[in-house]
């Protein structure tokens, strides 16, 4: 019984604080100008992204309330990957500093590769292709679509 009230209480808290910070992402980009869809503004992807956050809570929110999580065990829960947590941010970490002295080509690279990595099923070798793969699109996406203003290769 203590273990369901402290999955629910748990599910409450991550609901409760994507909520948050997704109306902090709106308040934020209200302070910019957001323009329209077809001349978007600074405070358009953020603003978005703020939607997106409180719709995810949202839904965690109803998860955490649904009949089924209160039949769930949480026995059954495996215990937390740390490697997998460690590459994500790892990789995170990775992607601004590689992107503020290297560019966006290795940064994104680096960042999907050490990502991958946290994935136990990933051998090296796969590892580098999807970020081969997630670079090239990401490139095509940020900097020709886009035109996001973050060059694809710095040289010092």
């Amino acid at each position: 019984m203590q273990s369901k009230r402290s999955a629910a209480r748990r599910e409450a808290w991550a609901a409760g604080t994507m909520i948050v910070l997704g109306l902090g992402a709106i308040a934020q980009a209200s302070t910019y100008n957001i323009g329209s869809l077809a001349r978007m503004g600074p405070g358009m992807f953020p603003a978005i992204l703020g939607v997106l956050l409180v719709l995810l809570g949202l839904m965690i929110a109803r998860m955490a309330v649904a009949p089924a999580a209160a039949e769930e065990d949480a026995e059954d829960e495996p215990p937390p990957d740390w490697r997998g947590w460690g590459c994500i941010i790892g990789g995170l970490m990775t992607f601004i500093l590689v992107g503020k002295y290297g560019g966006l080509v290795p940064a994104t690279f680096a960042l999907v590769f050490i990502s991958a990595m946290g994935d136990r099923q990933h051998t090296p070798r796969s590892a580098a292709l999807l970020a081969a793969g997630v670079t090239v699109l990401g490139v095509a996406v940020f900097s020709w679509a886009l035109q996001l203003q973050f060059p694809l290769f710095r040289w010092g």
